[in-house]
């Protein structure tokens, strides 16, 4: 009896110490800012609870720029990343010598944080980087300031510049890995029975490759989505994206404007929560077919 009961809690005891990670940190702060989103702020003597939070939010032109904003990185930098990722694991599939270099310096970028990125996007792609001055110096421009605005611009291509760097690898690693375990064979076969390379991509390996590329585009819209760290360095002062808005909002020395950030906060965790589900609807499904 006592074995049974030990077996039974060996599992809650080796994930005691991250669910109380989670429980304490996570969930004691998003108690904490559904109530404060809710107008509660004893602080400043605010005990009455509203929506008028979101009512306010869901009325501000500057909450509907930003939210605009952030759905454009999200879904450019996930398009955009996951064709150079398809491009680059049918790439790496194939047998070629130094495979297995080429294939290590792809992933390479995996464990660097986003910040170093966007450093490097920074010093590489502003008006006055490195790219700027070289552009300069071989007389293709007259002064550096003359290159392309392409950080703090109005379309975020310096933010989506740095998601592509990232994400590619993060999407390319996971279509590799299901192009390698569905084999060869189903293309062999199509190209036996009269079909062309594309065709044999088009209709044979795309469908068997798309549940990892929706699982991991889910992921990486989820993570652009609600990343706070590369729109505040990269990105313009306004519109902003809808995280920095929010950030904004918290650090206002107004303490009656917290509410309004809170309501953002809870609605980006509302948004991200909605694609983690799908995300886990696909990852079941695949798994039972």
């Amino acid at each position: 009896m006592i074995a049974l009961w030990r077996e039974r809690l060996r599992i809650p005891l080796m994930l005691s110490p991250a669910l109380a990670v989670i429980l304490v940190l996570f969930m004691s702060g998003l108690v904490l800012g559904m109530m404060q989103s809710v107008g509660y702020l004893p602080i400043i003597g605010r005990y009455e609870v509203t929506l008028d939070a979101y009512r306010k939010i869901f009325s501000r032109e500057d909450f509907y720029r930003s939210l605009s904003l952030t759905v454009w990185i999200g879904f450019a930098s996930t398009v955009l990343s996951t064709i150079l990722a398809i491009i680059c694991a049918m790439t790496l599939r194939q047998t070629f010598r130094g495979k297995r270099w080429v294939t290590f310096i792809f992933q390479l970028n995996i464990p660097i944080p986003h910040i170093v990125g966007a450093i490097g996007i920074l010093f590489l792609f502003s008006q006055s980087g490195f790219l700027a001055r070289l552009a300069y110096v071989a007389h293709i421009i007259n002064e550096p300031s003359d290159f392309p605005a392409l950080i703090y611009d109005r379309y975020a291509i310096g933010i989506i510049l740095e998601y592509l760097w990232k994400t590619t690898c993060f999407t390319g690693v996971i279509v590799l890995a299901v192009l390698q375990s569905i084999g060869e064979d189903y293309e062999d076969l199509a190209r036996t029975l009269g079909a062309s390379r594309w065709q044999s991509f088009r209709y044979v390996v795309l469908p068997l490759i798309m549940p990892g590329i929706l699982s991991s585009s889910i992921l990486v819209f989820a993570f652009t989505f609600g990343a706070f760290e590369i729109p505040y360095l990269l990105g313009q002062r306004y519109p902003s994206a809808l995280p920095v808005l929010a950030f904004r909002n918290y650090t206002d020395v107004d303490l009656n404007a917290r509410p309004d950030a809170m309501a953002m906060s809870v609605f980006i965790a509302v948004v991200i929560t909605v694609l983690i589900f799908i995300y886990m609807k696909i990852t079941r499904t695949y798994l039972r077919e």
